[in-house]
């Protein structure tokens, strides 16, 4: 009499998923095939997947998956290479893989003006550069760069910022704590009362710093987790920041505005007169057009003592009645202006 062959309880299961698996390939191919027809990427699809999703996948993970097709499948319909300030595995990286994709043609450069440089000159189609911070405040070699060059912000991307201390050794070895400037500054006072005695010592990168603290277990390095992991580094202490709500938020740069979403800002750049009440008149036409300002900064002009450019950003797109009635009567009182773009807005990731 022949044996009964031996079934276990996962078969059926392992048989659905592997079905459910081929399924999705064949969607993600018809994908492909229409964003290849249409020359099209939906860039927003990962958004509108992590508010439709309900479960039981996390949002954040439903959007890092829908951004890795996008990203794969802009690599169809175009060769892009996007540019970030280098290198990898910093929060730039981080930032770039969030917006874009791991997918995408990254690529690192040494400096923010560089990152101008390369979307000014078509060597890129989109950079990403940092803008401000919730603890430092804002970026000035990126508002330098804003007055200099012709190119436009589409995107913004707040990124939650975890710092954490990464090191060979133990935390009882570590004499000195190196990363950059900033991340030295957003920490501070948890280096002032758990590390007392360590010497803090700033590097051109988190990357450099990580590095660094590969090679000699007296040093630490602040970076993020991702550093830890590509450098062989373990994690001291985690989210180290004095800040728990310490957000950078990014720009997307290109070389043209994004399209009206619904849900988006724009950014000015203007220069006003040097004169009593100036400044009070420029920010009264906000309030008759029923515009809410989310962000002003003043940057002075380089090698021009007293004067002042201006950095605002409004709620709205700058093809909206209001905003183009508001733009029009600044530009009256402006010595001069520029609308630096307008981009959907997002909440912090991360």
């Amino acid at each position: 009499m022949a044996k009964k062959k031996k079934t276990t309880r996962s078969t059926g299961p392992k048989r659905e998923i592997d079905s459910v698996d081929r399924e999705i390939l064949q969607l993600l191919e018809r994908r492909a095939e229409l964003a290849a027809d249409s020359k099209q990427v939906i860039d927003d699809a990962a958004t509108k997947a992590a508010k439709r999703n309900r479960g039981p996948l996390a949002a954040e993970a439903v959007s890092a998956v829908f951004r890795e097709i996008v990203a794969a499948c802009r690599t169809l319909t175009t060769s892009e290479r996007i540019a970030y300030l280098g290198p990898e595995h910093t929060f730039s990286h981080i930032a770039a893989i969030e917006h874009f994709g791991a997918a995408a043609d990254l690529v690192p450069v040494a400096t923010i003006a560089a990152v101008f440089e390369e979307v000014e000159q078509g060597t890129a189609a989109f950079g990403i550069v940092p803008m401000e911070n919730s603890t430092d405040g804002r970026v000035t070699d990126t508002l330098e760069c804003f007055a200099k060059a012709n190119v436009s912000i589409c995107g913004e991307l707040p990124l939650v910022i975890h710092h954490c201390l990464l090191g060979s050794g133990t935390r009882a070895q570590v004499q000195r704590v190196e990363s950059k400037p900033q991340a030295l500054s957003q920490c501070r006072n948890w280096l002032a009362r758990h590390l007392p005695n360590a010497e803090c010592h700033p590097m051109a990168s988190t990357a450099e710093a990580a590095q660094t603290a590969a090679a000699d277990p007296t040093v630490a390095a602040i970076a993020s987790a991702q550093a830890a992991a590509q450098y062989g580094l373990s994690v001291l202490v985690a989210n180290i920041e004095d800040n728990k709500d310490n957000v950078t938020r990014f720009a997307v740069i290109g070389r043209e505005m994004a399209a009206k979403t619904g849900n988006d800002k724009t950014a000015l750049m203007l220069e006003i007169s040097h004169e009593p009440g100036a400044l009070a008149d420029a920010m009264a036409v906000f309030k008759r057009n029923r515009l809410n300002m989310t962000w002003i900064e003043s940057f002075p002009v380089a090698g021009s003592r007293g004067r002042y450019l201006f950095f605002i950003e409004f709620v709205g797109h700058s093809t909206e009645a209001r905003a183009k009635k508001a733009i029009a009567a600044l530009e009256k009182k402006a010595q001069q202006l520029v609308v630096l773009g307008s981009y959907a807005h997002r909440e912090p990731i991360g």
